[in-house]
């Protein structure tokens, strides 16, 4: 039985990654990847597969930095994952409502950029939703679900503004019983700054492709314009070919680890505002000049719904977004367009 994650596909750790891993391979992308010039690799981090594709420059210089992209992603997986107790989100949650915690730059860094996405939502990303998760976690287990009251109790916990930045590297959970998750942007940040890592080492042109959900497309392959992803709807067919340059994209089903509860279907999204999870069945892309910010978006985008979601979208530079439903009905930015090559099916 799949169990929810906060507004995400996936968190940073799972113990059930081969499912989860068939899923995303088979489903949302196919790649047609190059040969000639390039260097790919693929390895497990982060609860899923990280696989990254190198083109230009000598083999050497390549081999080198794909090893560094690979342990600079499992470091960040020990600081943002929940699942080991002494990783420094744990050891903040453990502090929840006793006072600050001196966290890692890196933590310090992705929860003020989840607090700004947070604001810029209206609350539709949310890291504070590890009271909502646990919560239908045990719905899941009981094959029952949780009272309205029970649901009131665990958001009561949940909201950003109870996170306060002391200082620079010092966080503090205002509230006994929150928690934070990174699961819906942590792949999205650490691609972030792996692309930093390749254009230290003067190399432009790579695929960075975390679990087939969130994408980092820099530069383009041999003789081509760009990167060219296969975009498919779970169970129902082809969406579109997309063709990416120096952009990052992000890929969110709102039913892709869908789960029941005593014979209702859930998503494994849950909106922070109601404490529910998703029950439409939706796919959001989200193309940005950031994978962190195109993660959060995609999980805005499912959340907020085609009038309120694409408007959302339509006020950030650089963002272009794709809402598809179950039934075929797409929408879409004004400009998805012409920056992705679309070509619908």
């Amino acid at each position: 039985m799949k169990t929810p994650q906060p507004a995400a596909d996936c968190g940073l750790r799972t113990t059930n990654w081969r499912s989860r891993l068939a899923f995303f391979c088979l489903i949302f992308f196919g790649l047609v990847r190059p040969t000639l010039g390039c260097l790919s690799d693929g390895r497990y981090t982060m609860g899923t597969v990280l696989e990254v594709t190198l083109c230009g420059g000598d083999n050497e210089t390549k081999q080198r930095t794909v090893e560094a992209l690979f342990i600079s992603a499992a470091h960040l997986d020990t600081l943002f994952t929940t699942f080991l107790p002494e990783s420094p989100v744990s050891r903040l949650n453990a502090r929840a409502g006793r006072g600050a915690e001196s966290v890692p730059p890196e933590v310090a860094d992705i929860v003020s950029l989840s607090l700004s996405y947070w604001q810029q939502t209206a609350g539709a990303f949310d890291i504070t939703i590890g009271p909502l998760m646990n919560l239908w976690r045990q719905a899941t287990a009981t094959h029952t679900p949780p009272s309205p009251a029970a649901v009131r109790q665990a958001r009561s916990h949940v909201g950003s503004e109870k996170i306060k930045v002391s200082s620079p590297e010092h966080l503090t959970l205002t509230q006994a019983g929150m928690t934070i998750d990174l699961g819906g942007i942590g792949k999205g940040y650490a691609l972030d700054r792996l692309v930093d890592l390749l254009q230290t080492q003067g190399l432009s042109n790579g695929l960075l492709d975390f679990g087939q959900s969130s994408i980092w497309a820099l530069g383009a392959p041999p003789e081509a314009k760009g990167w060219r992803l296969l975009v498919q709807y779970p169970h129902a067919g082809i969406v579109g070919i997309i063709t990416l340059s120096d952009r990052a994209l992000s890929v969110s089903g709102s039913m892709g680890q869908a789960f029941e509860v005593n014979g209702n279907r859930y998503g494994h999204v849950i909106d922070p505002r109601s404490g529910e999870p998703l029950r439409r069945d939706l796919l959001a892309c989200v193309l940005a000049p950031s994978a962190a910010q195109a993660e959060a978006l995609s999980k805005a985008l499912l959340i907020l719904g085609e009038e309120t979601g694409i408007a959302l979208l339509q006020r950030f530079s650089g963002v272009e977004g794709l809402l598809v439903e179950a039934s075929g009905q797409r929408w879409m930015t004004s400009g998805w367009t012409q920056a992705t090559a679309f070509v619908s099916y």
